[in-house]
Parts: C-alpha cells; sequence; structure tokens
C-alpha cells in the first residue's frame, strides 16, 4: 500500500471509531451493530465484560446502556492505527468517558486504552474486535438534586 493510499485507510478507520462512539452515546442500535463484524469480539473493561459475535455485544450494549435516563460520554482520539496487511489493522485508541444514571444514583468519570483490530470486506473496514483497559476511574454517587438538573435528547415530552 503506497503512502496515499495508507492515509485514505487510516481516515476510513478514523470515520469507523469515530460512528461507533457516537452511535454508542446516541443510542442508535442498529447504525452501530453495523460497525462490527459478524464474528467480532469485544473485550470492555479488561475483560470484564468478553463477547462473541456481533449479536452478542450488541445485547449486552442495549441491555447496559437502553435507558434514556442512562446517559454516557465517549470520546477517543489520539489514534495510533498500523497494517499488519492491506485489509486488516490494528488501531490503539486514548478514551475518555463519562457515566450518569441518573435511576441508579451513580456517575463514572475515567479514562482507557481501547485496542481495536479491522478487517476491509466488501469495500468497506469492519470492527472484528474491541476492548479496552482502565487507565483510571472515578465511580461516586449522584446526589439526587444534581440528577433532577439533566436534561437529555432521549427524554420523551
Amino acid at each position: 500500500m503506497d503512502d496515499l493510499q495508507r492515509l485514505v485507510e487510516v481516515e476510513a478507520i478514523k470515520q469507523l471509531k469515530a460512528r461507533y462512539m457516537r452511535c454508542l452515546d446516541t443510542k442508535t442500535w442498529d447504525e452501530l451493530a453495523d460497525c462490527f463484524s459478524e464474528d467480532a469480539t469485544s473485550s470492555y473493561n479488561a475483560g470484564a465484560y468478553a463477547f462473541d459475535g456481533r449479536e452478542a455485544i450488541m445485547k449486552f450494549l442495549t441491555d447496559s446502556m437502553s435507558s434514556p435516563r442512562f446517559l454516557t460520554m465517549h470520546h477517543v482520539h489520539t489514534p495510533e492505527i498500523g497494517f499488519t496487511s492491506d485489509h486488516e489493522a490494528t488501531g490503539l485508541w486514548y478514551l475518555e468517558d463519562r457515566v450518569i444514571a441518573l435511576d441508579h444514583g451513580f456517575e463514572l468519570h475515567g479514562t482507557g486504552i481501547y485496542e481495536d483490530r479491522y478487517t476491509k470486506a466488501d469495500g468497506r473496514w469492519w470492527i472484528t474486535h474491541t476492548g479496552y483497559e482502565r487507565v483510571f476511574e472515578k465511580r461516586g454517587a449522584l446526589d439526587p438534586a444534581a440528577a433532577e438538573q439533566y436534561t437529555s435528547r432521549f427524554e420523551q415530552s
């Protein structure tokens, strides 16, 4: 792969990871599922939550995060993308996330390192493995009065 093509492929992988994060936080589950290969695997929180197959990954994510009162923010940046072949790549991403579970009075702020694998098939890149290990996290109780100050796009009128 020449340098120009490598840049094109790196950008496509960046777009894929950006879509994954956006869909996770906006709860657009069908679009999120389309980021994964059918045989994808995951290993969240250093393997505490590990799943085999797109269906199993999506079941975990939707079961865990579908509540309109479960708010998340996931940012990844400083990608380190490498190619093992013209159709396989790896990626390391620095994660910062925030979770606010209004119904459980819980919040989390943390960082971690995502380690991904990608495969190019049918003219596009797919996530074949994703997972992160924490660098640090702060967990705490969310004051009920503070919880009522949050609004989100998921609230129903």
